[in-house]
């Protein structure tokens, strides 16, 4: 551009390299943007979350109040009130609030219950994501194994529990057993689904690329059929939950199962309750630890939708 005094004048030219992380301006107290947006989701999710539980808890109380006649005869004046539940709750985690045989326990059942769960759900993940990944990739075994799946899969593992008391005995074997079973299929099932929608032009390609059948199942297939696979794991660890008390009412002393079946003994109905509550936190955080484990192996892939 020419100047009055015929002097070539140059505009400001702006910078046209990207910005660099260092120059991307930070969120509120100096949190990048990303982290900051998940801590904002996360928050948005919690207060979602809460209104739910906190009309239930006011139903319950005003239920319990008023001696509430529910459908399927279910009578609320039987219930405990939610204070004494939280009581209840209390005194199973620290103990010296109602100083009974349970005071302080809660650790100790929770610990032996989450240990049978995590060894039968460990134990039919390791069976049924190899045996989902061949039936899955093999018409010839799929043939073989499909039709006795889907023969023993609808018997319910409340079935199975009078058997495995008479074959494998009391004790803590028999509960994993149950919860193995209550979980292989869900997981078995969902990884068949997920290796068959695998496109067959990424075989291809790893094929064209000199990949071996065998190492395509590893490289290509099982990273593919993932999300199917995490979704038959969550599944399945929710309901290694829900089969525990059944697994755990006979011939177990210690378990979250055990004590319901104590309380009910007992008509403790607080501590059934209490109890109940337990088992479905345990759940929750099983299921978010599984997710978290995920992420962690799976770094930014993305492995759950």
């Amino acid at each position: 551009m020419t100047t009055s005094t015929g002097s070539l004048e140059t505009a400001p030219v702006a910078s046209a390299a990207p910005p660099t992380a260092a120059s991307k301006p930070a969120g509120p107290a100096g949190i990048p943007p990303r982290r900051a947006g998940r801590v904002r989701s996360a928050l948005v999710s919690t207060l979602y979350a809460l209104p739910v539980p906190v009309l239930l808890v006011i139903l319950w109380d005003r239920g319990v109040e008023g001696a509430w006649l529910l459908p399927f005869g279910i009578q609320m004046e039987h219930l405990p009130t939610p204070y004494e539940v939280a009581r209840r709750f209390a005194d199973l985690a620290v103990g010296g609030i109602i100083d009974d045989s349970y005071s302080g326990t809660l650790w100790e059942h929770l610990w032996a219950s989450t240990k049978r769960v995590l060894q039968g759900f460990a134990l039919a993940a390791a069976v049924a994501i190899p045996l989902g990944i061949v039936m899955g990739r093999s018409r010839t075994v799929f043939r073989l194994l499909e039709p006795t799946i889907n023969l023993v899969r609808p018997i319910p593992v409340t079935a199975w529990a009078p058997l495995s008391l008479l074959i494998i005995g009391f004790g803590d074997q028999s509960t994993i057993f149950l919860v193995f079973l209550a979980s292989v299929f869900a997981i078995l099932l969902n990884t068949i689904a997920g290796v068959r929608e695998v496109p067959e032009r990424l075989i291809e390609a790893a094929a064209m690329l000199g990949t071996r059948p065998a190492r395509a199942l590893y490289k290509v297939v099982l990273p593919a059929a993932i999300p199917s696979i995490i979704g038959g794991l969550r599944i399945a660890l929710g309901l290694a939950w829900v089969i525990l008390v059944v697994g755990e009412t006979v011939g177990i002393s210690t378990g979250l199962g055990a004590m319901i079946t104590q309380a009910r003994e007992q008509s403790r109905t607080d501590l059934i309750v209490a109890v109940m509550i337990v088992i479905g936190l345990a759940g929750f955080l099983a299921d978010r630890l599984l997710m978290l484990l995920v992420r962690l192996i799976g770094g930014r892939r993305p492995l759950i939708n």
